[in-house]
């Protein structure tokens, strides 16, 4: 598998449209149109004058995996493109947006955030970039404050951060539970995230909480059991932080393999902090994810590259923790398919910006440009076993981002710079 590309077996979409496989085949020189199962009687609308048109399809572009098309066009109809190609072959439609010469890629697709919380760890964050010695309790203050938030509180915060991401490109987003660590409050985060997402994971195995801190054995227990019962209605995936410090690969495997049981498929925290059996796990039981991925042996890598589960890099929470970096470079290189996302968290990576982290990757992870984009829609949508996001072809979602710029590339070249200028989200310009 060439670094960037997506596996020869795709995965399958949670929602399947039967026209999208369809279409995709059907998809020729650079123009093309999706079955009449979108209703005819749906508005149509081009987006013209786009200098660079990302798609993630190397057939419909320039063969590379950018599927890169020049003074291109897309028609959206409903909520999914149905056409992209050269602009001088377009189709008529019943409206027409001019991108002014600006790029247009996929939607942002962060396959890894925090967002049911409360509470705020300005003074963690400062006495660590301040060389200074924080006795605060990290995860576990988050812990204190969403257990005692409203449901009202908890959602507010979460629509404000989801706004915040919109407004930056992102058009699909997991999030997970991981901050009430008991029935109550793991079930009723997932209930809030679960409105707003298709990608709701429970985490409810993210640290082992104070009130069972002297019996871990009886909390994995009850993450495979009473609290499991109650979140698994709520949610598409479970999750594992096995780490040091955290959960061990027995207790993972039992977590991740009760979760499938219900019907949740798995993702791990792997190999962030120290190296660990968290890859390892993660192939073994086909996991989507394995999400951070920094200390990896070569046992590791091959791994990874020999099987489905893509390995998710998160750079805000190596810039928040001044931690070392993954080796992206070693992972593309050996085939691995590699997702990057945000980690927004309040702890370590209080980022929901996919741009910025496009930048690190390429600055500090040793992704290209290209590559850096590619992960950030493709690969994140495949992070969540998804083919209808992630992508600009016939049959797949209208999730769109504008740049104020000519080429995807100045994510990378002007970093910092608030360059999204307009995003369609299932075909509606929302920005």
């Amino acid at each position: 598998m060439s670094p960037g590309r997506p596996p020869a077996r795709p995965p399958s979409a949670p929602e399947p449209d039967p026209t999208a496989d369809q279409a995709t085949k059907d998809a020729m020189s650079n123009a093309t149109t999706v079955s009449p199962a979108h209703s005819a009687s749906t508005a149509s609308t081009l987006i013209t004058d786009i200098t660079a048109l990302v798609t993630n399809d190397p057939s419909l572009g320039d063969n590379s995996p950018l599927g890169l098309i020049r003074d291109a066009a897309v028609v959206i109809e409903g909520d999914r493109v149905v056409w992209t190609g050269e602009a001088s072959k377009a189709p008529a439609t019943d409206n027409r947006v001019d991108a002014g010469g600006r790029a247009v890629l996929p939607g942002f697709v962060d396959s890894h955030s925090h967002l049911v919380f409360a509470g705020d760890r300005t003074e963690e964050f400062n006495a660590r970039m301040s060389g200074r010695p924080y006795s605060a309790g990290g995860i576990r203050t988050t812990v204190a404050a969403t257990r005692a938030a409203t449901d009202a509180e908890l959602e507010a915060n979460l629509t404000r951060y989801l706004a915040e991401a919109l407004r930056q490109g992102t058009t699909t987003f997991e999030t997970k539970s991981g901050y009430g660590l008991t029935v109550e409050d793991e079930a009723r985060a997932l209930r809030i995230a679960a409105a707003h997402t298709d990608e709701a994971t429970y985490l409810g195995a993210h640290i082992v909480p104070p009130d069972h801190a002297d019996d871990p054995a009886g909390y994995v227990a009850l993450v495979t059991g009473a609290m499991l019962d109650a979140c698994a209605p709520h949610a598409r995936w479970i999750d594992v932080f096995c780490e040091q410090g955290a959960f061990d690969g027995d207790q993972a495997r039992a977590i991740l393999t009760a979760g499938r049981a219900k019907g949740l498929h798995p993702r791990i925290h792997a190999n962030q902090l120290s190296y660990g059996p968290g890859v390892q796990l993660a192939v073994e039981l086909d996991a989507a994810s394995a999400d951070h991925c920094t200390h990896l042996t070569d046992a590791d890598v091959d791994a990874l590259a020999s099987g489905r589960t893509v390995a998710t890099l998160l750079p805000g929470a190596e810039f928040s923790t001044r931690a070392e970096w993954p080796d992206a470079r070693r992972l593309l290189d050996a085939g691995v398919t590699v997702a990057l996302s945000t980690d927004c968290n309040p702890g370590s990576s209080f980022t929901s910006s996919v741009p910025f982290c496009i930048a690190l990757a390429v600055r500090d992870m040793g992704m290209t440009p290209d590559e850096a984009v590619w992960s950030a829609t493709a690969g994140g949508a495949q992070a969540l076993r998804r083919t209808d996001i992630g992508r600009l072809t016939p049959g797949a979602y209208a999730d769109l981002t504008l740049l104020d710029a000519p080429s995807h590339v100045h994510l990378a070249y002007r970093p910092g710079v608030p360059l999204v200028a307009g995003v369609w989200r299932r075909g509606v310009r929302v920005v």
